[in-house]
C-alpha cells in the first residue's frame, strides 16, 4: 500500500493585517509623542512668557505679542537697583538659608531616615505617623505661634527665625523619603562588610552611604527648592528687615511708584530667580547619575 503524503497546512493571512498593526503601532507613537509635546508646551509656556515679558520695554507691559518685542535690558537694573529694592541682597539671603536648611534637614534626615528603616523598636509605626502628620499643618496655623514665641526671643528679623520653621517643615520630607529608600536597600550588603570586619558605623560610612547618593541628592534638591520657594512663614517672620528677607519677599515688594505694580521688571526677578535652581539641578545632575551606578555589582 503506497504511503500517504500529507500536504502542508495551508496558511491563510488576512490581506493588509500587518499593515493594520504597523499603522496602529504607528499611531500610537505619534499619539505619545503628541501628548509629551503638549505636556511641556503646559508646563514651559508660563515660563516663556516670564522671559518674554523680562526683556520688553515697559512701556508695552500689556502688549499681547507672543514673541519677544522691544528689548531691553532696563528691567534688570531696576531689580538689582537699590534705591528700589534689595533684590540683589535678597539673592545672597536666600542662599544662607536655603544652603542652612537643606544642610541640618538632610543631617538629621538621613540618619533618621536609616534608624527607622533598618531600626525594629516598639512604636516604630507611630514615630513614622507623627513625622507624617507633621508635614500636614499648614502654615498658617503655626504662623501666630512662631510670631509669638520669636517676638518672646526677641528672633524676629534674624536668620534663625526664618532658618528654624523651615527646617522643621523640610524635615519630614527628608526622614520619609530617606527612610523608604534605605528600607528597600538588602541587608546583605551590611552583613557582607560585617562579615568582613567593618563595624555599624563603617558599614553605613563604605557601603551603604555611596549607594544612597541617587536619594541623598534628590531629597537635598527638594528641600532646597522648598526652602527657596517658601514665602508665607518669611513675609511676616522677617519682620520688614531687608537684609535677612529671601527673594520670594522682595519681589513681592517690587513698587514703580504709588499704585504702580512693576510687572516687567517683577518678570525679570522671576528669571534671575529661577538661576540658582537650574544651577543647583545642573550640579547635581552628574551625581546623580554617578549615584545611580554606584551600587553595580561586579560578576
Amino acid at each position: 500500500m503506497a504511503d500517504t503524503v500529507q500536504a502542508p497546512p495551508i496558511k491563510v493571512t488576512t490581506p493588509g493585517a500587518g499593515g493594520a498593526v504597523r499603522n496602529s503601532s504607528r499611531g500610537g507613537e505619534i499619539a505619545g509623542v503628541a501628548s509629551i509635546a503638549v505636556i511641556i508646551v503646559w508646563c514651559l509656556l508660563p515660563f516663556y512668557w516670564m522671559v518674554v515679558m523680562a526683556f520688553r520695554d515697559k512701556a508695552y507691559t500689556f502688549s499681547t505679542t507672543p514673541f519677544p518685542n522691544h528689548l531691553t535690558l532696563s528691567n534688570f537694573r531696576f531689580a538689582f537697583d537699590t534705591t528700589n529694592n534689595h533684590f540683589g541682597r535678597s539673592l545672597i539671603n536666600g542662599v544662607v538659608i536655603g544652603g542652612t536648611v537643606t544642610i541640618v534637614a538632610m543631617i538629621i534626615g538621613v540618619f533618621a531616615g536609616y534608624a527607622l528603616a533598618r531600626l525594629q523598636f516598639r512604636g516604630k509605626f507611630f514615630v513614622l505617623a507623627a513625622i507624617l502628620g507633621a508635614s500636614m499643618f499648614p502654615g498658617v496655623a503655626v504662623l501666630t505661634p512662631l510670631f509669638k514665641l520669636f517676638t518672646d526671643l526677641g528672633w524676629l528679623g534674624t536668620y534663625h527665625a526664618l532658618i528654624i520653621p523651615q527646617i522643621s517643615s523640610s524635615l519630614p520630607l527628608a526622614v520619609y523619603t530617606l527612610s523608604s529608600f534605605f528600607a528597600d536597600m538588602p541587608w546583605e550588603l551590611e552583613q557582607a562588610a560585617r562579615v568582613d570586619g567593618a563595624t555599624p558605623g563603617q558599614a553605613f560610612r563604605l557601603v551603604i552611604f555611596p549607594l544612597a547618593a541617587p536619594a541623598l541628592f534628590t531629597t537635598a534638591i527638594l528641600v532646597f527648592l522648598a526652602s527657596w520657594n517658601e514665602y508665607l512663614l518669611s513675609s511676616i517672620l522677617y519682620n520688614g528687615k531687608d537684609n535677612v528677607a529671601p527673594p520670594t519677599v522682595a519681589i513681592a515688594k517690587f513698587t514703580a511708584g504709588p499704585h504702580i505694580v512693576p510687572y516687567t521688571q517683577t518678570m525679570a526677578a522671576g528669571v534671575v530667580i529661577t538661576i540658582p535652581l537650574v544651577i543647583v539641578v545642573l550640579l547635581c545632575q552628574r551625581r546623580i547619575v554617578s549615584g545611580l551606578t554606584a551600587g553595580g555589582v561586579k560578576g
